[in-house]
């Protein structure tokens, strides 16, 4: 019997972008299959019979190969991370070696914040980590022009509208000041475009550094701006975990199974099976 597989998971697996982001290039009409475009999510295809067209560019679909990779690169301040800037500003795969397999970012740090990013060729890893029914937390240290009170850290816990939406709440504590400026520690639960640093602009404050320290399990550390290093195979299955674990959906009526709780199933089951496996990683030089 001939393997069809859903297209968003093709693209995903071919390392073009996350699973979540693969949809959305669907939808807009991007992807075509055998000179056809389409715009369904139900689509399934024989990745060895059909031809795959992205932005009219040819597929290569070469499964087996790479091997699935993902890096920890600390990403400076005053770098992209988008694949190409229309104003020629440096992206984090300017920061690469070469010989890597094609990368996406799993979320992104703005142009002027730093610390803890993950790029990957993993759709099933990005999609763990990325839907907004998985709260991965993530930790910032920020400092800012002034100094939070009490009342500025009941703003933070309670959560705050932030473009018409609610924020969920947020942890937040002092880490030292210097002067009239403070350092703080902020856990996040979800991945807002620039949260941190509108919640702090509604409270009258601004932000003058603002620096991700980690991404659930995984710590940034020592690591210098501008390197990266490989995540370990168990590094990987804990995030997985921890995905599976984060899910806040709940059982239906009668006992029923959400589609998201199968969803966590099938990531837990890879991490079990991943667990299982004694297979060698490629290591990829520090920089």
């Amino acid at each position: 019997m001939k393997q069809q597989i859903r297209l968003q998971k093709v693209l995903a697996q071919a390392g073009v972008a996350s699973r979540r982001r693969a949809e959305r290039m669907i939808a807009e009409g991007r992807v075509s299959i055998n000179g056809q475009v389409v715009t369904s999510m139900g689509v399934q295809i024989e990745p060895h019979v059909d031809r795959i067209e992205v932005d009219n560019k040819p597929l290569n679909l070469t499964f087996g190969t790479p091997l699935p990779v993902t890096l920890l690169l600390h990403k400076p301040s005053g770098v992209m991370c988008t694949a190409s800037d229309p104003d020629g500003r440096k992206t984090v795969f300017d920061l690469l070696d070469a010989g890597l397999p094609r990368l996406f970012s799993i979320g992104r740090l703005d142009y002027g914040s730093e610390g803890a990013l993950l790029l990957t060729n993993d759709g099933e890893l990005a999609h763990a980590m990325m839907h907004p029914k998985f709260k991965i937390p993530k930790t910032y240290e920020v400092r800012v022009k002034g100094r939070l009170d009490a009342h500025h850290f009941a703003a933070f816990e309670q959560g705050m509208l932030i473009d018409g939406k609610p924020t969920l709440p947020v942890q937040i504590t002092e880490m030292e000041t210097t002067g009239k400026n403070g350092w703080y520690r902020i856990v996040l639960s979800e991945g807002r475009n620039r949260q941190i640093r509108k919640m702090m602009e509604q409270l009258g404050f601004l932000v003058a550094r603002l620096r991700r320290t980690s991404i659930g399990n995984i710590e940034l550390g020592n690591l210098r701006p501008g390197a990266y290093r490989t995540l370990t195979s168990t590094e990987v299955q804990e995030l997985l975990r921890s995905a599976a674990n984060q899910d806040t959906s709940r059982v239906g009526l009668a006992g029923s199974i959400s589609p998201t709780q199968q969803s966590n199933r099938k990531i837990a089951a890879r991490s079990r099976d991943n667990g299982r496996k004694n297979s060698d990683q490629r290591q990829i030089k520090h920089r």
